[in-house]
């Protein structure tokens, strides 16, 4: 068995041979190509950990509302999602569906919950300003200008009815960019679309730093967006 030493000499030599391939050849490296982790080893629901400290989205989100967002409402959601996949399949084994309304229904509401948190977070942590490069063409061409686009994000977000998310997304079929509404983590979507930047307006997003000034919150978090983030998903949707 490789000790340590015989394994960083053997990955240095990997590593050598392959950035001389890539000079030989000329090629461009690949772009990145976002994606999350919804799942342990095993294929159940698992929650990532944070990319980033409690406190580092302060001041715009504190930190005792990041640990209990993500303790108390993200990590119940893939538990939730778990033991409802467990409760269809002793559905189907027993041949009793006397539940399976609740059960579909349930399934739908903690996955999306989990879904849209594990973008919420990689989606912040940023330092907000304006996107560039390949996004901020995109979002020129669908919308106008950056600008108009985040003004009407906010204002969708905002004006979301009770809980909910307000969405960017990329629609792969039609090639589009969209605003979204999300009510609750899974109403009001589009089939298809790939969310690329969310905005949740659940009120333990925001509520003890924030209270009702959902607007205020909303806009202030822009000033956090993790751009970078949110080009890698645009370039990982359109492939």
């Amino acid at each position: 068995m490789k000790n340590r030493r015989d394994f960083v000499q053997g990955g240095a030599l990997v590593a050598g041979a392959a950035l001389a391939a890539a000079a030989a050849t000329a090629q461009p490296m690949p772009k990145k190509r976002y994606a999350d982790r919804l799942t342990d080893e095993a294929g159940r629901y698992a929650v990532a950990p944070l990319p980033f400290p409690s406190d580092a989205l302060e001041p715009v989100i504190d930190a005792k509302t990041v640990e209990l967002h993500y303790n108390f409402h993200h990590k119940p959601a893939a538990t939730a999602a778990n033991n409802a996949e467990a409760a269809l399949a002793k559905a189907r084994d027993g041949n009793d569906f006397a539940l399976v309304k609740h059960y579909q229904k349930e399934l739908s509401f903690q996955l999306s919950s989990h879904l849209l948190h594990s973008i919420y977070w990689t989606n912040l942590g940023g330092k907000g300003g304006e996107p560039k490069g390949d996004l901020a063409s995109a979002l020129g061409s669908e919308f106008g200008s950056f600008a108009k686009l985040k003004a009407q994000l906010a204002a969708a977000t905002t004006a979301v009815e009770a809980s909910g998310w307000g969405i960017l997304g990329y629609h792969p079929v039609t090639r589009k960019l969209m605003v979204l509404q999300c009510e609750n983590h899974q109403k009001l979507t589009a089939w298809g679309v790939t969310p690329l930047l969310v905005l949740d307006v659940f009120e333990h997003a925001y509520y003890l730093k924030y209270q009702n000034r959902r607007g205020e919150y909303v806009n202030a978090l822009f000033n956090i967006v993790n751009w970078d983030n949110v080009a890698e998903r645009l370039d990982a949707a359109r492939t």
